[in-house]
């Protein structure tokens, strides 16, 4: 299989993962002229599990380095088989909340606050599960980009009241949504060999087998989860199946290509978290927050009625943003 080697191709593969998890999003809003986001959400939870088999049988299963896709499936324990579909679980519930955010508040709005939130955590999380890089640069840079999270829910709210709709539900949902999406890496890092991809422990995955297992994981339980959304929306009417199936192709594809380019960036992500560690890596590819703040303010407008000190309010959060992400970058070194 495929094993990242350095630490410099690690930092690119997380860049990698930060544009394309902060740049799926995009799909949700094309989609969402004709279709609702609970119809979008099947197809892009079909694009990650699809991306994940294709992965396996060719990064996963080519090369002398490591065990093959299939060989290190049978091998696997249960209990990290189970830790990996927990994650797929874990992730599906919060992502599924922060579609609906997304729908209600705006990329710009939903990524900052949920994915900012579900960062901060996550590197706390991650880093005391496995103690990679320098933890004061590490937690410098989660500090920064706590108050990158803060200034954008202030800016938020401000253009909120200039519009004259104070929508706090988008807030809650992000919240919700990132202290939930917090937890879901630790459970796929916990279920493969961090330290040793060439020659996993035995009963451990490798990135593309723990990839595949946590698309199942969140496959199989979108059968509850957006079932329950589609009859009990968080915004709008209820939906159904029948709906889902009149679709166009193209529209269906929309959706397909989202998970396709998350699929990506996560398995990227892990890839890279042997050599720069889960906190690192977790955290530089939840900079996320950053490209879709991006998007949402100069492609989608979302901020586009807001006063002059709203603005310069988002150009500092920006900067925070940034400073972050290169303080976690340079613990790593």
């Amino acid at each position: 299989m495929f094993i990242v080697e350095n630490y410099s191709l690690a930092i690119m593969f997380c860049f990698i993962t930060m544009l394309c998890w902060g740049s799926w999003g995009n799909t949700q809003k094309l989609a969402s002229k004709t279709w609702r986001y609970e119809l979008f959400y099947w197809d892009y939870v079909i694009g990650i599990l699809l991306f994940s088999v294709i992965s396996a049988f060719t990064l996963g299963s080519f090369g002398d380095g490591g065990r093959s896709f299939l060989t290190d499936l049978g091998q696997a324990d249960i209990k990290n088989i189970g830790s990996a579909f927990t994650g797929g679980i874990i992730f599906n519930a919060a992502n599924i909340l922060l579609s609906s955010a997304i729908a209600v508040a705006g990329m710009s709005v939903a990524f900052p606050v949920g994915i900012g939130l579900a960062l901060v955590l996550g590197v706390i999380i991650n880093y005391f599960g496995s103690q990679k890089g320098d933890p004061v640069w590490i937690f410098i840079g989660v500090a920064l980009i706590t108050i990158a999270i803060i200034i954008n829910a202030i800016a938020y709210n401000r253009t909120s009241k200039d519009n004259k709709r104070v929508n706090t539900r988008g807030i809650v949902l992000s919240i919700v949504a990132g202290v939930l999406m917090s937890f879901f890496y630790r459970f796929i890092a916990a279920s493969m060999d961090l330290e040793d991809f060439v020659n996993p422990a035995a009963g451990k995955m490798t990135p593309y087998t723990a990839v595949f297992i946590f698309s199942l994981g969140i496959f199989a339980s979108n059968f509850i989860f957006n079932t329950i959304l589609m009859k009990k929306p968080i915004n709008g009417p209820s939906v159904n199946y029948r709906m889902y199936f009149k679709g166009k192709l193209s529209t269906h594809m929309v959706g397909v290509l989202g998970g396709l380019i998350w699929g990506l960036g996560n398995s990227l992500n892990l890839i890279a978290a042997g050599k720069a560690g889960a906190a690192i890596s977790y955290g530089l590819g939840q900079g996320a927050t950053l490209v879709a703040a991006l998007w949402g303010v100069f492609i989608w407008k979302e901020f586009k009625d807001s006063s002059k000190s709203t603005n310069w309010m988002l150009a500092v959060m920006f900067a925070f943003f940034v400073l972050g992400i290169l303080s976690i970058i340079y613990a790593g070194q």
